[in-house]
């Protein structure tokens, strides 16, 4: 299982802005989503609606959020624990699924210091299709600027759809088709592979004491 994350927030900064959107959906290890999620708001506090920045603003209002905010009820723990409780239908035990998501380091941020158990309830691995993203953009440029649009409008749960639906995308178009190498033909490419920057394991140990080696 994957555990699938987006916040919106006042801004970006941890010592001064707040959470104010999360929304959750998990997926099983083939990204198929086992149901329809969760998206909950928490009102943040006066201060932190003065202090947000002109862009943010903009954005938040255009996409509604703010006008939602006003009606929003859940205090930060409410939504912690909705959210908890959710996750264990399918995750019951701690530390076993990663959070996933898009450029999760900033998310998980703010989820340790507002949501620490829901937090910690998590993996401390992370699948970041922000990683997938810049590795096609680098090495498959056709497929990455091919890659499906985004249309979001910045609402937590539509970004995490959007970033499930970007990393089946990128699975389908760069990476090795299903099932994948067997596992004499991937022995081959690892030992390809062991060992050629550190000179440690035994393959390279291998390598050094081959014919190939002495020929070179």
């Amino acid at each position: 299982m994957m555990v699938w994350i987006d916040l919106e927030m006042t801004g970006l900064d941890l010592s001064k802005d707040a959470l104010i959107e999360i929304a959750v959906l998990v997926t099983d290890g083939h990204l198929n989503v086992q149901d329809d999620g969760l998206d909950l708001l928490i009102p943040p506090s006066p201060e932190a609606l003065d202090a947000m920045g002109d862009f943010v603003r903009k954005m938040h209002t255009d996409s509604g959020l703010l006008d939602e905010l006003a009606r929003a009820t859940l205090t930060m723990a409410q939504a912690e624990q909705q959210v908890l409780d959710y996750i264990k239908q399918y995750v019951p035990l701690p530390r076993k699924a990663p959070l996933a998501g898009n450029s999760i380091g900033t998310d998980r941020s703010f989820l340790a210091r507002d949501m620490p158990l829901l937090e910690g309830h998590l993996h401390y691995r992370n699948v970041d299709v922000s990683t997938v993203k810049e590795l096609a953009r680098r090495w498959f440029p056709k497929a990455y600027y091919a890659a499906p649009a985004k249309h979001g409008n910045h609402r937590a749960l539509a970004d995490i759809q959007e970033s499930i639906e970007e990393l089946r995308y990128y699975r389908e178009a760069v990476f090795v088709p299903l099932p994948g190498p067997s596992t004499g033909e991937s022995r081959i490419i690892a030992g390809k592979h062991e060992g050629a920057l550190t000179g440690l394991g035994d393959a390279a140990q291998a390598f050094e004491g081959s014919d190939e080696a002495s020929e070179s």
